[in-house]
């Protein structure tokens, strides 16, 4: 017996309403399934978003800690300190704001060399400031590493301490920029870039 030929008129195939309700339904699955994974990325690290800030205008109750400065990057404008291996977190907090009240004090030249001696807006127009407890970072490799940015290529500035290391064994960083009138300062327990959106572990904003 032949084959029962189509008969003239029916549709072959598949549906057109199964189609779409199959495009509906992967469409479902991929809301579902796919973009919730967003949810468990990392907090930290190249192109995370940074932690809770601490309240602002918080003052540390503990004392300001010893430091001594090992590295002045003169073309960076880039400046390290460093802290004892004990020193706290709330202790670096104390350590910021005192250099905050001091440069707007004008008396931060008396504790750090000038990092633009000759700019019209002051010696600290333009500064990093970074803080370590650490002592074999605590010096113009780091700081020539993180004043570089996260992108910058490795092989065109060859550095013993590369940079992912070196933000990480930030304890906290004092920003400056007078000519950026929206944010002239910004002090941080760890490191953190806004611009890249990379930040350590630890980071935490404090001014």
């Amino acid at each position: 017996m032949s084959e029962q030929e189509p008969t003239e008129g029916r549709r072959v195939g598949v549906h057109p309403i199964l189609v779409v309700f199959g495009v509906i339904f992967g469409l479902w699955l991929f809301i579902t399934l796919i973009i919730p994974k967003s949810k468990n990325t990392p907090t930290h690290g190249p192109g995370a978003s940074p932690n809770a800030q601490i309240p602002a205008g918080i003052i540390s109750s503990d004392f300001v800690p010893s430091f001594t400065v090992t590295g002045h990057v003169v073309g960076m404008n880039a400046i390290t300190v460093l802290v004892p291996p004990a020193t706290t977190d709330s202790q670096v907090i104390a350590l910021l704001q005192s250099f905050q009240q001091a440069r707007r004090n004008h008396s931060l030249e008396g504790q750090l060399p000038a990092t633009t001696p000759e700019d019209k807006l002051g010696p600290f127009a333009i500064a990093d400031i970074y803080i370590f407890s650490e002592e074999p970072f605590a010096g113009q490799e780091s700081a020539k590493a993180l004043s570089r940015g996260a992108h910058a290529p490795g092989e065109f500035y060859p550095s013993s301490i590369p940079y992912e290391v070196a933000m990480e064994k930030v304890r906290g960083h004092y920003a400056i920029d007078l000519y950026n009138k929206t944010k002239p300062e910004q002090g941080s327990i760890g490191f953190g870039e806004d611009e890249t959106g990379v930040y350590s572990k630890q980071y935490q904003r404090v001014f």
